[in-house]
């Protein structure tokens, strides 16, 4: 089942392979027993199909066919999922994608990590996560997509931000025997790899007589894509420097004490020199924390050198990221006169996020040649959000721009990351129509996720006695880096320093749910259906860590000393080693590649460990637990909802009224260290927590006029924390007397939903809509610091004040602290000219807008001195808009995306915004063109990101605390792919 919403994914896209050219016509669980669906190909026709689900269902909802997922110029289901209003997407290596691997990376209306995943109305979830990681998701296997933004009391509770149930096909999807084939290849021109993208499909129905009938299908896909991440990243905070000119007595004073990086050109050489500054490192202010300067004992002249430096220290970062896309889905279902249908689906996905990672990084020398500052008002506001109240004041009023490090030295790294997810998924189940006024369905499904994360890289260091000058300027996107001395690529410059599996941990989840659903067809009456049910589910999650760090690749295993003494010099194990891409950020950053670097694929297996026999590390299967990091998650949930459809005689008034009522109970056990016995002992703690919420529901649509409607819509929905926050962990610090700890009683958030619309629609195919909506939510998770006592470790008796009473730690954890809002307007649209003539009429525009207005409020400052301060969502861009144009004639068709959006929040807001980041406003366009070759065969090609944009990283946040610092510009090329589909039936 874990694999329900991923291979649901792929059964939907397998079943819609082919599927650019079948588009289902949307439709309610009891519209699909009834098997009245309609397949349907083109533009035009899946158009009609997804705007069918728009305006004849009674939520809030915005739909996308399989026609316009198969033929939108899309690398996976994310970027198609951003054309819908009110719905943004993450990025990262050119492809959508979660911000950390896991999680949809999807906000709605202004919520990010508040989104349900559903496939065919079943709650489906990635290993480790209540959401699915939809970057496993391949379009072609996908039917179509539903968005709900307010869900009625029978949909699966589960996300305050919205609903995305994924349909994948059935047997009956198809009037007779169907058999498909697509081949594709795809090239990203930055990475300049060719890749494999391989769908077929197979479905037959047969007729057995007495109005029974049997249907099967079967299909399977294999993708691979290539994708380059070219970065810099870049230092945040003040970093605050002072200059000392080298012509001035005080240098002449730190010359004496021999402080250059390079003990062979010491500072005297560079007394009296005026083009050289020596950047001396300021103190903070104890009291204020590390963001205020303490000028104290300058005097006027020496103060007025003192400057920050963030995004700064930009260094060379290069990621060839691979992705593997497989699944395998296999349906069948008997029919028996329409009223009886036993169904069975089993899909299989298996995706796999794999990088080869190399970087380049300085450390820069201490005097600087040719310094250049700029004006630049570092205020309290941005140090701390001016905590102390009164006046913003300038603390430092400029910022180090540019300029060139002497005697620098640097280090490489090489490394890799291998994430492998897998997903099984099997659901069964019969509906049964009696008669005219009864509906039954009974649904039983099993998940089975699992997921490794494994990290592993090698660093090396510039050999004894070699500097370089490094230049830096901290101005424009990119930022530019350049070197001058020894060779980069020749790896007797370089020596070995140490290895880590910095991130090695491992999620094994499984689940069930069991469902019941009756609904009932008065004759008569103001209610024309009464829906009811009921639902049990279970999820198990077991998380385990085995990562390991600093193991120096020495010749006595020993840390690398300062002088190599030790070293392995780099040139001895030459066939370890490879050559850096020489076109970063194709030139355009200064620095264009070519370094040597410890080749990723060399880090594979055992073979570190086979070299350097003297750094200690173990064997693959035999890495030793992390203990204190191990997590057993265990969550019992019971839901049952009654809701009933109402209309008036005429159905110019008609709606929905119900409510859900859900239980939870959930246990979890963390691995913490008691050391209460006087020697540390591992021990188990088991916390519990229940708790019951009611959720009703109200949708009301009435026809101002004929297909002109007004909708509005109220719901209460919940979003349960993430397993990860409910650990009950601790761990504390005896000698500075804090901690932090895991807050197992965390309790969902809840939102009363609002929602107020307007639609027009002019035909089957053309509308307007714009639409309303507001939700008040309370419970927003926020991390704070209490004094408290820890039952599991003696009193505190440190000597280092922490602010709490005696014998108290100050730990820091998360609770539902707040109350905050998302609200906004979306406008959409969609028109084809066919009612004109000439060349107008084979042309066709849509488009959305979103603005959203996001309140998240969050805890900063201390147990003694708390604050609370109003921030915006993180991936949340307050204004969105999606433009699309459309060509379609008789044998062709094509297709223009442009898709926008304003500055974000990146993961959340710092309590010092100069250490915060925020991505800037982009736009993307991306592009298809269809051709029938002859009546089965369709040549495809599709570009993706045709501007070259990326999603770059600034200092500060949205708003006040905008900088126009870079902090981390990314380069990921434009992607081209070419394919060709065969069809045969219907």
């Amino acid at each position: 089942m874990r694999k329900m919403l991923m291979n649901t994914l792929q059964l939907t896209a397998a079943a819609l392979a082919v599927g650019q050219a079948y588009a289902q016509t949307p439709a309610t669980d009891a519209k699909d027993a009834n098997d009245n669906t309609v397949v349907v190909s083109g533009i035009r026709a899946s158009a009609r199909s997804a705007l069918a689900v728009k305006k004849d269902t009674m939520e809030v909802v915005d739909s996308i066919s399989a026609e316009d997922i198969g033929k939108l110029p899309d690398p996976n289901v994310a970027e198609t999922l951003t054309r819908i209003p009110g719905v943004q997407g993450y990025r990262y290596g050119g492809e959508g994608a979660s911000p950390v691997g896991q999680g949809s990376g999807l906000t709605i209306r202004g919520l990010s990590g508040q989104t349900a995943s559903q496939v065919n109305g079943r709650a489906y979830f990635t290993a480790g996560s209540r959401e699915y990681n939809v970057e496993g998701a391949i379009p072609g296997m996908v039917a179509g997509i539903d968005v709900y933004k307010n869900p009625s009391a029978e949909h699966v509770e589960g996300a305050i931000g919205g609903l995305v149930n994924i349909r994948t096909r059935k047997p009956s999807d198809f009037k007779e025997f169907t058999a498909t084939l697509s081949v594709n290849g795809r090239e990203n021109d930055l990475a300049k790899k060719k890749d494999p993208e391989l769908f077929g499909l197979i479905a037959n129905k047969w007729d057995l007589g007495g109005g029974s009938r049997i249907g099967l299908m079967a299909a399977g896909v294999y993708q691979k894509s290539t994708g380059r991440s070219d970065n810099n990243p870049a230092n945040g905070g003040a970093n605050f420097k002072r200059a000392v000119r080298a012509d001035s007595a005080e240098y002449a004073s730190l010359a004496a004490a021999n402080t250059s990086n390079n003990p062979a050109l010491p500072m005297s050489a560079y007394v009296g020199r005026t083009d050289i500054n020596y950047l001396a490192s300021v103190p903070t202010v104890a009291s204020a924390g590390a963001y205020t300067p303490d000028l104290t004992g300058l005097t006027a002249a020496q103060a007025a050198n003192v400057m920050v430096a963030p995004g700064l220290t930009s260094n060379v970062f290069q990621e060839t990221i691979y992705r593997t896309r497989k699944g395998l889905s296999l349906a069948a279902d008997y029919r028996q006169s329409n009223t009886l249908r036993f169904y069975t689906e089993g899909e299989y996905t298996y995706y796999r996020y794999y990088q080869n990672y190399r970087g380049l990084n300085s450390v820069d020398g201490g005097n600087v040649q040719n310094l250049q500052t700029t004006p630049f008002n570092f205020t309290e506001g941005l140090a701390n959000r001016n905590l102390s109240g009164g006046s913003d004041d300038v603390l430092v009023n400029k910022r180090l721009l540019s300029g060139t490090f002497l005697n620098s030295t640097v280090n490489t790294i090489g490394g890799e990351e291998r994430r492998p997810y897998t997903t099984w998924i099997a659901a069964g189940g019969v509906e049964w129509s009696p008669n005219a006024f009864w509906s039954l369905k009974a649904d039983l499904s099993y998940i089975k996720a699992d997921q490794t994360q494994d990290n592993r890289s090698v660093n090396m260091d510039s050999a004894n006695g070699l500097y370089w000058s490094t230049t830096r300027v901290a101005d424009g996107a990119p930022h530019s880096l350049t070197f001058s001395g020894p060779s980069l690529s020749d790896p007797s410059n370089f020596v070995f320093r140490d290895y880590s599996n910095g991130t090695y941990q491992k999620w094994d989840d499984n689940g069930y749910a069991a469902k019941l659903d009756a609904a009932y067809s008065p004759e008569e009456g103001f209610f024309n259906k009464i829906k009811f049910g009921g639902r049990a589910a279970h999820q198990k999650s077991l998380y385990t860590n085995f990562s390991f760090s600093g193991k120096a690749l020495t010749s006595d295993g020993a840390t690398l000393t300062a002088n190599r003494s030790n070293g392995i010099n780099a040139s001895t194990l030459s066939g370890v080693l490879e050559t850096a891409p020489s076109n970063f950020m194709n030139g355009d950053a200064g620095y264009s590649g070519g370094y040597v670097v410890y080749s990723p694929a060399a880090l594979d297996g055992n073979q570190v460990q086979a070299l350097f026999p003297n750094a200690g590390i173990p064997s693959v299967g035999n890495y030793a637990e992390n203990l204190l990091s191990r997590r057993v998650f265990n969550e019992h949930t019971l839901a049952g909802y009654v809701q009933g459809e109402f209309a008036t005689a005429d159905e110019r008034l008609r709606g929905n009224v119900g409510v859900r009522l859900v239980r939870t109970d959930t246990d979890v056990t963390a691995r913490v260290a008691s050391t209460t016995s006087g020697s540390t002992v591992v021990v188990d703690n088991l916390k519990s927590t229940s708790y019951t919420y009611a959720l009703p529901s109200f949708n009301l649509t009435y026809d101002i006029q004929k297909d002109f409607l007004a909708r509005f819509g109220y719901g209460r929905g919940m979003t349960r924390p993430e397993i990860s926050a409910l650990n009950p962990s601790i761990t504390v610090n005896t000698v500075s007397g804090t901690g932090t700890a895991g807050n197992a009683d965390l309790r969902p958030q809840l939102a009363n939903s609002f929602d107020l619309s307007l639609e027009r629609y002019f035909n089957a195919t053309n509308y307007v809509s714009v639409g309303f909506f507001d939700k008040e939510i309370k419970g927003f998770l926020s991390g704070i610091v209490e004094c408290q006592t820890v039952p599991l470790v003696p009193a505190y008796s440190g000597s280092t004040a922490n602010s709490c009473p005696t014998g108290q730690y100050q730990i820091t954890k998360s609770v539902n602290a707040e109350k905050g809002y998302a609200r906004g307007v979306e406008l959409a649209g969609q028109y084809f000219f066919d009612g004109h003539y000439g060349w107008l009429k084979d042309f066709g525009v849509s488009g959305s807008y979103t603005y959203v207005d996001t309140s998240n409020p969050i805890n900063i400052g201390t147990a003694t001195a708390r604050r609370v301060i109003d921030s915006q969502q993180p991936f949340v861009s307050k204004n969105s808009f999606s433009l699309a144009g459309m060509y379609e004639a008789k044998r062709m068709s094509a297709r223009l995306v442009y898709t926008w959006r304003s500055e974000q929040v990146l993961f959340g807001v710092s309590a010092n915004p100069i250490d915060g980041r925020y991505i800037e406003s982009y736009g993307i366009l991306d592009g298809s063109f269809n051709y029938d070759l002859m009546e089965n065969l369709t040549l495809s090609l599709t570009a993706s990101n045709l501007t070259n944009k990326a999603l770059n990283r600034y200092v500060g946040e949205p708003g006040a605390y905008a900088t126009d610092i870079e902090r981390q510009h990314y380069v990921n090329g434009r992607t081209y792919s070419v394919g060709l589909r065969y069809k045969f039936g219907k």
